[in-house]
């Protein structure tokens, strides 16, 4: 992981850069995988009181964590953002331990692909055919003003192409 640390308008001494580097040394424990790190150390430019501290996190997969903190003292200010990057980091570890794919191999031995389907058992439910019957143009725009829940409709139109209007979020029609 590579890490920046950089005073804009006040000068940093060892100590506050060894504070900030052993912090982030302590962000790996979750195991996230933290490209790089730039912290950002900024003095208030007219009142020279306050002191803010700007963490950036990048980590894999594109995702990046900003923490912006400020406080008279910059050691408060650090720990403080430091705190809330690990109450972030530690939010985005358990949204990723949560997160279960499932496939095939996950069922267990005993599931199966069904590779013969038992004709017997097979029960046919009857259509309405007036929901299915070939439209044309107008009577798809008839059919999606009238309907509140259905948001697109399939339609033949004048060359027996099939086509497809759906509603879109302004009120007009769109067409594909």
């Amino acid at each position: 992981m590579s890490k920046n640390i950089v005073g804009r308008h006040y000068e940093l001494s060892e100590s506050i850069r060894d504070h900030i580097s052993e912090s982030i040394d302590g962000l790996d424990k979750y195991n996230l995988n933290i490209i790089s790190s730039n912290t950002i150390i900024t003095a208030d430019s007219k009142t020279k009181k306050n002191v803010s501290v700007e963490l950036v996190l990048n980590l894999k997969d594109k995702n990046t964590i900003v923490i912006t903190q400020s406080d008279k003292d910059v050691y408060t200010a650090a720990d403080t953002a430091f705190s809330r990057a690990e109450k972030a980091l530690r939010r985005h570890a358990d949204k990723i331990k949560d997160h279960k794919v499932m496939s095939f191999k996950d069922l267990g031995e005993e599931a199966e692909a069904v590779l013969e389907m038992d004709t017997e058992e097979v029960e046919l439910v009857p259509m309405d055919l007036e929901l299915h019957k070939p439209l044309d143009f107008e009577e798809a725009i008839d059919a999606l003003k009238a309907e509140k829940k259905r948001q697109f409709i399939v339609f033949n139109d004048h060359d027996d192409l099939m086509r497809v209007m759906y509603k879109r979020a302004d009120g007009k029609f769109g067409l594909y």
